[in-house]
């Protein structure tokens, strides 16, 4: 029983009917070549001895018209005499045989003239069954008839010796076909079984396992590949979706502490309108913070979800860059810092609010944390250039910068290396960047200044 139930599931598979299906139309292909080989052989031989019969039958018309009927005894009874010699029958007007070497032939055969099959013995046979002959009969002058065959055994001896083996060649074409079938189909509903036993590990929560490849580079390495692909960008999403979760558990929860304490502080120790006042500013203030902190990760979600690209355009940066710049030069010269502005102009296919936003980011970062020491001047320089098809935004401080190890972390949402927190900031701007560039098909970068940090944002040109 469970031989037949996994016979039966074999058979049931696509790829077992795929092969199924070629071989039945190579079995009927092959049948067709072989009865139409067979037929054509057959054919063949028989007009080679229609041929052969009709030459002799001339032959001999002309040595009876040459000699008369005692040269044609003569000639015919000589040919008899010859090994393997064809069929001769001659008879005068009133059917008595004048000469031949066959016994036994079809009442009537000479009756009249034209081409038939007929089975005979020869003389020589004692009881051996009837040979099969095709013969030809002819009315001479005077009343004479006269007939001349061929055996045909050869003809069917060849036919056998091509349709016995053929018939056993499409049998096993068939055994075998089959027989390859379970063989390719099993090996196929394992590399299925193996992708369903891995998809069933996934969807029971270990989003760790991944399709095995044999390496072959076939459909299923190509398949496998592809769903390993996506399942890490799944894993990715799933552990980002985790880590922000447990930030925003863990961000949020100070802020909201803060705010819940500033009220029932309020309620406790207010007694004026100015400390109403003052209560009211401070929780204003922090709601403010924590609706700028949500908008971030909103606006992070639809650039990484792809829901801005029907508002994309053709867009000049260089355009955005200066006006950028020019709106953070007065915050930049309060911190002791020249905003240097340095662009070609590129046109790009994008959306202009967001590019300007995470332009924002990476300058707002650039005052931020790029202040020199006390009595000396800083530099936040921005650039764009066209380089190899791609419009290469910069911007570059000469503050400390960021440790190598840490440039990749940074743009993780709610990352922040100043573990103090005493600056303002909630750690979503360089991750704004990060999918702002991703929307757009581009991608972000770090690199050391010497002294200082270089944000590169490369984006495709147009």
């Amino acid at each position: 029983m469970k031989f037949l139930s996994h016979f039966s599931r074999l058979v049931r598979t696509t790829a077992f009917k795929l092969l199924a299906a070629y071989l039945l139309v190579f079995a009927v292909f092959a049948v067709s070549v072989i009865v139409y080989t067979a037929w054509h052989t057959r054919e063949l031989i028989q007009g080679q001895v229609a041929d052969d019969l009709n030459r002799e039958v001339v032959f001999l018309s002309d040595q009876y018209r040459i000699g008369g009927i005692q040269r044609l005894v003569y000639v015919i009874d000589r040919r008899t005499r010859r090994p393997g010699s064809s069929i001769y029958m001659l008879t005068n007007f009133q059917g008595e045989v004048l000469a031949t070497n066959v016994s036994d032939l079809s009442f009537g055969l000479l009756d009249k003239p034209g081409t038939r099959f007929t089975t005979y013995n020869r003389p020589d046979d004692s009881g051996v069954k009837s040979h099969v002959a095709f013969v030809q009969a002819m009315f001479l002058p005077g009343g004479y008839r006269l007939l001349v065959g061929r055996d045909i055994e050869e003809r069917d001896t060849l036919r056998d010796l091509v349709a016995r083996p053929a018939q056993w060649a499409v049998l096993l074409i068939v055994v075998l076909g089959l027989a390859g079938g379970v063989f390719v189909t099993r090996r196929v509903l394992k590399r299925i079984d193996s992708m369903t036993a891995t998809a069933e590990t996934i969807m029971a929560g270990n989003l760790s396992g991944r399709l095995a490849m044999t390496g072959t580079q076939d459909e299923f390495d190509r398949l496998a590949h592809s769903l390993n692909a996506m399942l890490d960008r799944i894993e990715g999403l799933m552990q980002g979706l985790k880590e922000v979760s447990d930030n925003i558990a863990h961000d949020l929860k100070t802020p909201l502490t803060r705010l819940r304490n500033g009220a029932e502080e309020a309620l406790r120790t207010a007694r004026t309108e100015a400390d109403w006042r003052g209560a009211l500013e401070t929780t204003i203030e922090e709601s403010d913070d924590l609706i700028r902190t949500f908008d971030a990760l909103l606006m992070i979600a639809r650039a990484e979800a792809g829901q801005a690209r029907a508002m994309m355009s053709d867009v000049n940066l260089a355009n955005i860059a200066e006006n950028v710049s020019e709106l953070y030069e007065p915050l930049a010269d309060e911190q002791g810092l020249d905003v240097v502005v340095q662009v070609e102009p590129v046109t790009i296919h994008g959306v202009r609010e967001l590019l300007a936003q995470a332009l924002s980011n990476l300058i707002d970062n650039a005052i931020k944390y790029g202040r020199p020491p006390e009595g000396m001047r800083g530099r936040v320089a921005v650039t764009l250039v066209r380089r190899d098809g791609e419009a290469v935004l910069t911007v570059a401080d000469t503050g400390p910068g960021i440790p190598e190890p840490d440039r990749e972390r940074v743009v993780e949402r709610f990352v922040r290396l100043e573990t103090s927190r005493t600056r303002p900031g909630s750690g979503l701007g360089l991750s704004l960047v990060g999918a702002v560039a991703r929307l757009h098909g581009g991608s972000l970068a770090f690199s050391d200044n010497a002294p200082g940090l270089v944000a590169t944002l490369r984006l495709p040109a147009k």
